[in-house]
């Protein structure tokens, strides 16, 4: 199964077999994106264009086979970016018309759940048993997930406003570190002190989360203590970051253990590229002790965005015989 993504700013193509991954090619765009703090689409898409044929072509060389042993070949659909989304979708619509295989369309946040069911050649490891719970934390999500099969997923909680990656950006730029800052944030956290600094916890009612006032919250927060600190940022980073990170791993935690509660479901997984946050896989090895659950973390290289969990996705759309046609078009928005 091939796999192609392109939702951002990645560029990444991947071919596993099964679930076992035979390569994962992905090439980003942060020399593009840095120099303007964020990911600007037309850049994006454009990038997109030129680097999806070598990128596809390096995923078949690594995997050690030609394309004409290919049996479909599975793209992200949405949710992402429509420039770049449309180049991935294009460029798969076309690479199965021409070899006559399947195509599969595989959301993109489906996709980061179903990771934790890739692994390497001769690996053996533990996988989530169903039904369970998935916290997915990216950019520009924040979900807790019911997975009860591959293909049937739902969301019984999620943002009302700001994802907790967005919180997570927003103020690294107000701390004046450079894009992507939410790596940035990670890495000063780890030497400062998490109780230097008391941020307020949203009260939003049932399993939904919001995270539009800690960010204004903590705007307020650095401006008032610069007036009578003017180097106030510089002096205190590490435990500025350290108390910022562990308010928003805090509210993530808090709603992921009151939905396992609800919903009696004790096999939790993570996925997304905040999942990536040391401190918040610390805080879920913990929380999870506590509570009692069997906890799963992705491996690094599968909570960023990549295309092999495209092609997982893909894989379980094979093997249930959920094929699209080439009538599909890429989607902004995608609902699970």
């Amino acid at each position: 199964m091939l796999g192609i993504e392109s939702s951002c700013d990645e560029t990444s193509a991947a071919v596993i077999q099964g679930r076992t991954v035979l390569s994962n090619v992905i090439a980003n765009q942060l020399l593009i994106h840095r120099k303007y703090g964020g990911v600007v689409p037309e850049l994006a898409s454009r990038a997109h264009q030129q680097k999806i044929v070598p990128v596809v072509e390096e995923a078949l060389t690594l995997a050690n086979i030609t394309k004409n042993q290919l049996s479909g070949v599975a793209f992200t659909r949405g949710p992402g970016l429509m420039g770049a989304l449309l180049v991935g979708v294009s460029f798969a619509k076309s690479f199965a018309l021409a070899l006559d295989i399947p195509l599969l369309e595989v959301n993109h946040m489906q996709g980061h759940v179903l990771a934790h069911f890739l692994k390497k050649p001769g690996e053996h490891k533990a996988v989530p048993s169903f039904p369970f719970l998935c916290l997915t934390v990216s950019g520009g999500h924040t979900q807790i997930v019911r997975v009860d099969d591959p293909l049937e997923m739902r969301v019984i909680g999620e943002t009302q406003d700001d994802a907790a990656g967005e919180a997570f950006d927003k103020a690294a730029k107000l701390l004046g570190l450079p894009y992507p800052g939410g790596p940035l944030i990670d890495q000063h956290a780890a030497k400062g002190d998490p109780d230097s600094f008391k941020f307020p916890h949203p009260r939003i009612p049932g399993l939904d989360y919001s995270f539009s006032g800690l960010k204004t919250a903590f705007l307020y927060f650095l401006r008032d203590q610069e007036k009578h600190h003017p180097s106030f940022k510089q002096e205190r980073l590490d435990d500025i970051c350290a108390s910022l990170q562990q308010s928003i791993v805090t509210i993530l935690l808090e709603k992921l253990v009151l939905a396992s509660r609800e919903t009696g479901i004790r096999g939790i997984a993570i996925a997304g590229g905040v999942s990536a946050n040391s401190g918040l896989r610390k805080a879920l090895q913990f929380t999870g002790e506590r509570e009692g659950w069997q906890v799963f973390i992705p491996p690094f290289e599968y909570c960023t965005d990549n295309a092999a969990m495209i092609a997982c996705g893909g894989s379980f759309l094979f093997e249930a015989g959920r094929f699209t046609g080439l009538e599909t078009a890429p989607l902004a928005r995608m609902p699970f």
